[in-house]
Parts: C-alpha cells; structure tokens; sequence
C-alpha cells in the first residue's frame, strides 16, 4: 500500500498564511478532504483532477459524522492515493485530529501532521497586539467554548480561566461565553476585563470588536451572526495595557 495521509492546517482563511509545505502537499493531493472554513481561495492550490470533498463540520448545520470523516480517510488511502485532510486553523488545536489518526493507525496507514497558523494568533495579529507579555500577560490558554452537545464544558478549571495575568483564548465559544462569564466573575475575574472578539479572522468579513467579557457577553447572547468568531480576554485584549 503507497497510500498516504497529510494532515494539512489550513490557517484562518487567508491563503497567504499557508506554509509552503501546506502548498505543496496540496498541489500532490489525489484527494483534499476539507473543512468548511478551507474552502474558497485555499482550494485553489489543489491539483487540478483531486477530488474535492466537503467533510466540515458546523454548529446547528448537519454535518458529517466523524466516524464517516475517518472512514474516507482510510478507504481513499487503501487505494493508494495521496490524501490531504484540509483542517482550518492549526490541526492540532480543538480540531479532532486524534480521532482521524486513530482510526489510520488501526489500518496501518502512514501519515503526516503540517502545523498551521491558529485563529488565535491570527486574531491577536489583525488586532495589533500580542499574546503575551512579560510580567503582564505571562501565559496563553485555549479552551473550547462547548462540548459535544453544543454546551459548556464540565470540569472546566475555573480558577485557571479567571486569572488576570493570563491571556485566555475560547474557540467556539459565542453561545456560551455569557454561561462562562458568570461563572468566572463568580470566580474573581473583574467583570471590566477587557475582551476582543474576533469574527472571520483574516478573511475579507473580518470583524474585531473591543468590548470587556461582561458586556461582549450580553452582546454574543443577542447575536445572529452565523460566521465563526473567537474570543480572547485578559490584560492585553483592549490593546492599551
């Protein structure tokens, strides 16, 4: 068997922030298996004949199970192509990968992971400020704003989010930040903590909103919005600190 899986991490949107290793294992693909927020301009490095094949996942849209993802991963491979697994952001982050290398292990198909450019540094660049900073900020965290149900997490530390000297960064997070937020300013965390939401990151609807977490989440619970949005709160996300 010659088949072969590439994890590819599609970055935010913009195609000028794939690697060059991204592009090149487009360009080789026989089969792209993509994401939704992969899609657009970034296929356009596909090689021309690969099959293209929507495998995205979105909230409140039917979508494709993940054992189904896996599943073509597997039966592409078997027949010995080139597959690229087009994952948006960085792979690794919040984008059940272990599951899709999981179910190739169990078949003896050899792969690869590309790393990427993740939304929250994607965020943090368009806004103009850093992740962190010495004495400040001296610490990033990324946690998943819900589970599989669409709801909060349980068994978040609470203590860990509601820190001020860190920067916190909640992907998928826009139904249930205001569910967050109480439980954080319960917590200690100042309820004038300065908050940033940053909406389609890098693509031509981008949308940064300065706020601080108590009001963006009497914003967040109003908002119709279907594009995907992040959050990042701490001492760094009004850009003055």
């Amino acid at each position: 068997m010659t088949g072969f899986v590439s994890f590819v991490s599609s970055g935010p949107g913009d195609p000028e922030l794939l690697t060059l290793k991204a592009v090149d294992r487009l360009g080789r693909a026989d089969a792209v298996l993509f994401d939704d927020l992969s899609s657009g301009p970034i296929l356009a490095h596909a090689r021309e004949g690969a099959d293209l094949i929507g495998v995205g996942k979105r909230a409140g849209r039917p979508s494709p199970k993940q054992d189904h993802v896996s599943r073509l991963l597997v039966d592409y491979a078997k027949i010995d192509q080139r597959v690229v697994r087009l994952k948006s952001g960085d792979s690794g982050i919040f984008g059940r990968l272990e599951e899709e290398i999981t179910a190739l292990r169990a078949e003896g198909i050899p792969y690869e992971i590309i790393p990427g450019v993740t939304s929250a540094s994607a965020a943090a660049a368009a806004a103009g400020i850093p992740l962190t900073r010495r004495l400040t900020a001296r610490r990033v965290q990324f946690v998943t704003g819900h589970d599989v149900t669409g709801a909060l997490p349980e068994g978040l530390d609470l203590a860990a989010l509601a820190d001020p000297g860190a920067t916190t960064v909640v992907y998928m997070g826009k139904r249930t930040f205001a569910a967050l937020v109480a439980r954080l300013v319960a917590k200690g965390l100042p309820a004038d903590t300065p908050a940033l939401y940053a909406e389609s990151v890098s693509t031509e609807n981008q949308r940064l909103t300065r706020s601080t977490v108590t009001d963006l989440a009497a914003e967040l619970m109003t908002s119709n919005s279907k594009l995907p949005g992040l959050i990042l709160y701490g001492p760094l996300a009004d850009g003055d600190a």
